[in-house]
């Protein structure tokens, strides 16, 4: 695919549900935006097989896309025969970027790595909560309005010389090795496609998938769901986890088996966090619901609020650096693509 011509400002459009553009793109970014392109006026494209879309779609060069964009399928490439990039201002593209953009050559790059930063936040401010087991003393406390003998506390409870097992090298899970440095902890680390030499540069041990269970006093999921992920920690690694242990998901609920997970922490022997889960709202009779062990949050780890406008700065520096003939610095690759969310 030909590079833009330096200087040459592209033809652009927003391709994303008008939730999602209200949402990430505020009336900073547009200005900003529209310094750096030729922007289609508003409303942004939502159904791409309108009389008004495919009339936008014969003139952009580049769509910048969000969440509730639909797929850019052989169909829709057809209206465009311009289109020479995508930029996707949220994490995954495998929503609507489909085979016939790579097929075409179209560069693709996403705000992955800008949605991983809150995500990592989320689960570093889990792991030592629980760790503390700050959810649970406070529920006690409320209900008692009585301090707690501090004294007697077990020296199962704090964050000292804690094992955290990472389970995926992703961006998430590496943003999570990072922020865990400063804290006095053990990281262990499970990724099939880093070896130990990759590991020991992250600053971690790498070890098995059955090890990282069954020595860690947290397990931290990471890893994307793909066919072979799918269902991954299953029974038999959930029965291995030390007593009491920590089992947190920010990545899918699908790489979990709930049922599994559900009778062990209905049974006190581990306690889970679980910011995604299969069906992404659990029906109202599942027993995870009724767990006092199972903290369950409504996928809100991921960017919202004011880390919005860290999604929309990373794609205008993204569009800026395409404009003027530098390429992608966060470009999605295709050859990638089984590695990722």
């Amino acid at each position: 695919m030909t590079e833009p011509t330096p200087g040459h400002r592209p033809r652009a459009a927003l391709a994303m549900s008008p939730d999602a553009a209200a949402a990430v793109l505020d009336a900073e970014s547009l200005t900003d935006l529209a310094a750096l392109c030729d922007l289609a006026p508003l409303p942004v494209l939502d159904d791409l097989t309108t009389t008004r879309a495919r009339t936008v779609l014969a003139d952009v060069d580049l769509l910048v896309t969000g969440w509730g964009c639909p797929p850019l399928d052989a169909d829709v490439l057809r209206a465009a025969p311009r289109l020479r990039a995508v930029v996707h201002t949220a994490g995954s593209v495998r929503g609507h970027v489909t085979d016939a953009c790579w097929d075409r050559g179209i560069e693709v790059s996403s705000a992955a790595a800008a949605n991983a930063v809150p995500v990592a936040e989320y689960t570093l401010a889990m792991i030592l909560l629980t760790g503390k087991r700050v959810l649970e003393t406070a529920r006690d406390y409320r209900a008692s309005r009585t301090r707690p003998d501090w004294l007697s506390t077990p020296r199962t409870v704090g964050n000292h010389r804690r094992t955290v097992g990472v389970l995926s090298a992703s961006l998430i899970g590496r943003r999570v090795i990072e922020l865990l440095r400063p804290h006095d902890v053990e990281v262990l680390l499970h990724d099939p496609f880093v070896d130990e030499a990759g590991a020991a540069e992250l600053g971690v041990r790498s070890v098995g998938l059955a090890e990282l269970f069954r020595r860690s006093d947290t397990v931290s999921v990471h890893t994307p769901l793909l066919p072979a992920t799918r269902g991954l920690v299953g029974r038999e690694l959930i029965d291995t986890m030390r007593p009491d242990a920590v089992l947190i998901n920010t990545a899918r609920g699908a790489v979990l088996d709930q049922d599994a997970l559900a009778d062990a922490a209905l049974a006190g022997r581990i306690r889970a966090v679980l910011d995604v889960t299969d069906p992404e709202v659990l029906p109202p009779g599942h027993p995870l619901w009724q767990c006092d062990n199972v903290l369950l949050t409504p996928h809100l780890a991921g960017s919202q609020g004011n880390e919005w406008r860290r999604l929309a700065g990373l794609a205008l520096s993204e569009i800026a650096r395409w404009a003027s003939g530098e390429g992608f610095l966060h470009p999605v690759r295709r050859e990638r693509l089984a590695f990722l969310a």
